[in-house]
């Protein structure tokens, strides 16, 4: 038995009318992350033994403070993403579901935020 009208069916929304969106943007970023990952940790890898000199010489350089940049804010939204479909599947309460929706957007963009903040205090300060 099929709850949605045929309009919705065609267009691909379900009851909260976002469709394949968040679908696809998850997916988008996952492809992203894919090609970012090692281009961030092989060179965070190497300057890792190094010390606090060697993960500032690493990136004091515009190309690795830009991927690790990048990593940061396509990691932290995927990750927003994928939390958000968890709490609207398992958390049946609507004000604690909306709460920690409310938290996961803030600590999502907080990491971010806190990730390109130190990446940028690295880059400017070398």
């Amino acid at each position: 038995m099929a709850y949605k009208t045929d309009y919705a069916r065609v267009q691909g929304l379900g009851s909260a009318h976002e469709g394949v969106g968040h679908w696809w943007t998850q997916r988008l970023t996952a492809v992203a992350l894919i090609v970012l990952t090692p281009l961030f940790v092989v060179p965070f890898g190497r300057a890792l033994g190094g010390g606090h000199e060697a993960l500032v010489a690493t990136y004091s350089g515009w190309g690795h403070a830009l991927i690790a940049a990048a990593f940061l804010l396509v990691g932290a939204y995927h990750l927003m993403h994928g939390l958000q479909v968890v709490i609207e599947d398992y958390v049946p309460e609507k004000a604690l579901r909306t709460g920690l929706l409310i938290g996961n957007t803030l600590f999502g963009w907080a990491l971010a935020a806190a990730g390109v903040f130190a990446v940028a205090t690295i880059l400017f300060s070398a």
